[in-house]
C-alpha cells in the first residue's frame, strides 16, 4: 500500500511515475490567473504566522470551518492566531476526499519540510515549526515565488487600478517571475449592482473622461485597456453570474444607460442587453490589443444574504449556479467570430455538467493561426479537485485536442497555492500513464515528453505571448 504523500503520490503506474519525474516535476509555473497582490509581491510581504498565510483570506478553508460548526470568531474574527489554526487543524482529518486535505499537506511538506499529518494532536507542533521557518525570514512572498519556480503571474486587476506596483516590479527587474496585470471590468458591466453609478465616476476619473452615456463609458474602458497594455497586460477576465446574449438597438441601449445613470432600476432583459453590448465591445478591443479573453460563468454569488451583510462578498458563501446559458454563450462567440473580432478565449463554467458542452463548443470556433485559439479552461473553483480535474481532462481529450490545453492555474489569493500546479501535473501524468499502460497510447518517449511539457508549461507560454520572456 502506498504511503500518504510519498514521492509517487497520485501516480498509480510506473509509466505515470516516469513521465512525471522526467517531464513534469521540474517545469516552471505559468500562473496565468490568480488573485495574489502585486503590492505584497513588490513589498515582499513577510508573514507572521501560518494562520496569516493560510486563513487570512482563504475562503476554501473558511467554508470547511463553517461546515464543521466553528464559530465565525475563529474564522474571520479576532480570535488569537493559534486558536484559529487549531480549529482548522482539528477538522482537517474529517475532510477526507477534499482537495484541501491534499493541498495543506503538500504545502506543509514543500515549504516547511513537515512530513507528518496535521490534526488536533499535531497542531501545536506544526504551528511551532511554521513559526520557526517564518521567523527565519526565508518564506517572504518573493521567496515563495522563487522557491516554487514561478515564471509568470497574471494578477486580477480593476480597470481603475493605477498599476503602480506592476510598474515598480517591472522597473526593479530583480524578480525572476514576470508579473502582469489582467483587465477585470466586472464592476463596469454590473449595471444591476448597487454602487454602479458611483463606480463609473471613479472609472471616469481614472480615464480622464466624464462618463455620461454609453459611448463615453466605452471610451473610458478603451483608455484603461491601453493603460493596462502599456504595463504588460496579456489577458482580460470577466466573472459572469450567467452567460447572456441579448441584442438591442443602439437607441434601446442608450435609453437603458440613460435610465440607469438616473438611478432607475433595470429589468433583467435590459441588464442582459447592456452586458452583451459591452462584452462585444470589450472583446473587439481585446482582439485589437492581443489580449486573451477569459469568461467565468455559472456562479451564484452570495446566496446567504445575512452573511453578505455581515462580512461582505468573497467570504466563502458562493455556490455552483447552473443557468443553462449554453445558447447565449454560443451566440456571443458566433457574433464575434462572424464580425472577425473573436480574441483568443478561455471559457470556464462552474457547473461540471458543462464539460462536454464547452469541449464541443470550442471546436466550433477555433481558427487558423493559433492552436486551440478557444480553450476550455482548467477545472475551476469547486471543480479543482482530483475527480474534477480528471473529468475536465478526459472530456477535453474525448472531444478535442488535449495536447493543445493551456493547463493549470491557481485562481488563489494565497502564495502557497503553487503546489496546486504540482497536484494537477500528477493527476495529468497519472491519466496519461493509465492510457499508455492500457494500450490506448504508445509508450513513445518523444511524443509523451512533448505532450506533458506543452500541457504543463509550453502551451500557456505561447498562448499568452510569453515566449521571449519565460519560454526556454
Amino acid at each position: 500500500m502506498p504511503h500518504f504523500l510519498d514521492e509517487n503520490f497520485l501516480l498509480r503506474t510506473p509509466t505515470a511515475q516516469r513521465i512525471y519525474r522526467e517531464y513534469a516535476s521540474e517545469l516552471p509555473i505559468v500562473d496565468y490567473h490568480c488573485h495574489v497582490s502585486p503590492r505584497e509581491i513588490y513589498e515582499n510581504r513577510r508573514f507572521q504566522s501560518i494562520t496569516e498565510l493560510w486563513l487570512s483570506g482563504d475562503h476554501y478553508k473558511w467554508r470547511l470551518m463553517r461546515e464543521n460548526g466553528v464559530e465565525e470568531r475563529y474564522i474571520t474574527g479576532d480570535a488569537p492566531d493559534f486558536e484559529k489554526f487549531y480549529r482548522f487543524a482539528s477538522l482537517l482529518p474529517r475532510a477526507i476526499g477534499n482537495p484541501m486535505y491534499h493541498w495543506c499537506h503538500m504545502e506543509l511538506k514543500t515549504y516547511f519540510g513537515y512530513r507528518g499529518v496535521l490534526s488536533a494532536d499535531t497542531a501545536e507542533e506544526v504551528y511551532a515549526l511554521c513559526a520557526r521557518v517564518l521567523g527565519e525570514g526565508g518564506l517572504c512572498a518573493r521567496d515563495i515565488i522563487e522557491k516554487s519556480g514561478v515564471a509568470f503571474i497574471g494578477t486580477t486587476d480593476d480597470p481603475v487600478d493605477p498599476l503602480v506596483y506592476h510598474r515598480l516590479l517591472a522597473g526593479e527587474g530583480t524578480l525572476k517571475a514576470v508579473v502582469a496585470p489582467t483587465f477585470r471590468p466586472d464592476r463596469a458591466l454590473g449595471i444591476e449592482k448597487q454602487g454602479w453609478r458611483d463606480y463609473l465616476v471613479t472609472l471616469g476619473d481614472a480615464a480622464d473622461i466624464a462618463i455620461t452615456d454609453l459611448d463615453s463609458l466605452k471610451q473610458a474602458l478603451s483608455r484603461r485597456m491601453a493603460h493596462f497594455a502599456a504595463h504588460g497586460c496579456r489577458a482580460s477576465d470577466h466573472g459572469l453570474d450567467r452567460a447572456c446574449y441579448r441584442e438591442a438597438s443602439q437607441a434601446e441601449l442608450c435609453g437603458i444607460m440613460r435610465r440607469a445613470l438616473a438611478g432607475e432600476a433595470v429589468t433583467r432583459e435590459e441588464e442582459e442587453a447592456f452586458k452583451t453590448e459591452l462584452l462585444l465591445f470589450c472583446a473587439a478591443e481585446y482582439a485589437r490589443l492581443g489580449f486573451v479573453m477569459q469568461l467565468h460563468y455559472n456562479c451564484i454569488r452570495d446566496p446567504n444574504s445575512a452573511m453578505l451583510r455581515a462580512l461582505g462578498p468573497d467570504t466563502g458563501f458562493d455556490c455552483i449556479g447552473p443557468a443553462n446559458g449554453s445558447r447565449a454563450l454560443a451566440s456571443l462567440l458566433d457574433r464575434l467570430y462572424r464580425e472577425g473580432c473573436l480574441p483568443r478565449t478561455v471559457l470556464y463554467s462552474l457547473d461540471p455538467a458543462d464539460n462536454a458542452f464547452l469541449d464541443s463548443l470550442i471546436g466550433a470556433f477555433c481558427g487558423a493561426g493559433v492552436r486551440g485559439s478557444v480553450q476550455h479552461g482548467s477545472a475551476w473553483w469547486f471543480n479543482d479537485h482530483k475527480e474534477g480535474i480528471r473529468a475536465q481532462l478526459k472530456s477535453l481529450a474525448s472531444l478535442g485536442i488535449l495536447g493543445n490545453f493551456i493547463g493549470m492555474l491557481t485562481d488563489s489569493r494565497s502564495f502557497l497555492s503553487y503546489t496546486r500546479h504540482d497536484y494537477f501535473r500528477r493527476i495529468l501524468c497519472d491519466l496519461i500513464g493509465e492510457w499508455v499502460e492500457g494500450g490506448e497510447y504508445p509508450d513513445d518517449p518523444m511524443a509523451l515528453e512533448a505532450l506533458v511539457k506543452d500541457i504543463c508549461f509550453g502551451n500557456a507560454c505561447r498562448y499568452f505571448g510569453l515566449e521571449s520572456e519565460v519560454l526556454t
